[in-house]
């Protein structure tokens, strides 16, 4: 048996979670909207340090939420749900009845095993949009962020990834829209998702369902995690061995899907997009702030590249340190800014 849905119109997107909801929030819900008002509305800025021992570096570091997706559809009232299933094969079988529907179904997995990528790291929170199968062939048919078209990937190789038996797992998380209603105006819509961001980077907000990582310990998140990267660097290795550490902030930074400055160029243009909708909210110096917090993520970038350059040569990480500290005093102001656009 084969199914396919072509109609369905895949942006190509600089992050995988924020792409995947607007296009799908554009199929259901015939909603247009740019990719960063569609990451601003779900609440995705964060600063994530997961601690990672034995691995080198000895963490994960997260620009963006874990529940991006799901807290867009409380922000916009869509009626969209996630669910996680233990059990590899229903896990398949409910999808798959999905697409024969003629619905295109959210998933998410390690992009390393997706063999459509070649990806050479584990990263368990990948999202991409399941279009069909192919028995015959025993390959599936996705919507990935980098091409619009259609991607073909084995279905082992999808089975690994939705389940990955290393590391974290999605644990086939899976999202479907029951319907294409929008029950919030993006004015309202603006106000909910500005007080989630807000409260989860200044500490006054917890994730919901998120219990995967709330078993890992010392997970922090929001300023504190900008904290915690500063505090574990200072103690990084000088040497070859820096480079390894250069080369993975710089990634999680730069490369990795973020959009770039670590996801804040794209709370940058949803700040922009929010002062036009809800100036009461939002004021003219939010928007410069933001932008000043970008440069100064892609600042780090640099010193990070120049780390891999000089090989870690001297007190390497002595300036990425620094930028750090003007990194955490640049997004307090942005946010308690906010805070008060809020109150």
């Amino acid at each position: 048996m084969k199914v396919l849905i072509e109609d369905y119109r895949n942006l190509t997107a600089e992050h995988c979670g924020s792409g995947s909801m607007r296009n799908l929030i554009f199929h259901y819900c015939n909603l247009e909207l740019d990719e960063a008002v569609v990451f601003g509305l779900g609440s995705g800025i964060d600063a994530m340090y997961i601690p990672a021992p034995g691995e080198k570096p000895p963490l994960m570091f997260f620009g963006r939420g874990g529940s991006m997706e799901t807290d867009l559809a409380t922000a916009l009232d869509l009626d969209y749900t996630e669910q996680t299933e233990s059990d590899d094969d229903k896990a398949w079988s409910d999808v798959a009845a999905e697409v024969a529907a003629g619905l295109p179904t959210m998933l998410s997995g390690d992009i390393f095993y997706l063999d459509y990528r070649e990806y050479t790291v584990h990263f368990p929170g990948h999202r991409f949009v399941l279009l069909g199968y192919d028995d015959d062939t025993q390959s599936t048919y996705l919507a990935d962020r980098t091409d619009e078209e259609t991607q073909r990937c084995s279905m082992q190789a999808l089975r690994l990834s939705r389940n990955a038996p290393v590391g974290l797992s999605s644990v086939n998380r899976w999202g479907r829209f029951s319907s294409g209603r929008v029950g919030h105006s993006l004015e309202e819509a603006c106000r909910i998702a500005l007080e989630r961001s807000v409260g989860r980077m200044l500490g006054e907000k917890r994730y919901e369902n998120m219990a995967q990582i709330d078993d890992i310990p010392d997970v922090v998140f929001g300023l504190a995690g900008i904290q915690r990267l500063a505090s574990s660097m200072a103690n990084w290795p000088k040497g070859e061995q820096a480079v390894v550490y250069a080369r993975y902030i710089e990634n999680c930074i730069a490369r990795f899907g973020t959009g770039g400055a670590f996801f804040r160029n794209l709370f940058a243009g949803f700040l922009v997009w929010a002062h036009e909708r809800r100036g009461d909210l939002v004021g003219e110096q939010a928007v410069v702030m933001g932008r000043q917090v970008a440069a100064l993520w892609d600042e780090l970038a640099v010193q990070m590249m120049a780390i891999n350059d000089s090989k870690g040569a001297g007190d390497c990480w002595n300036n990425p340190c620094r930028i750090l500290t003007r990194i955490h005093t640049a997004e307090e102001q942005l946010f308690y800014m906010l805070a008060d656009g809020l109150n």
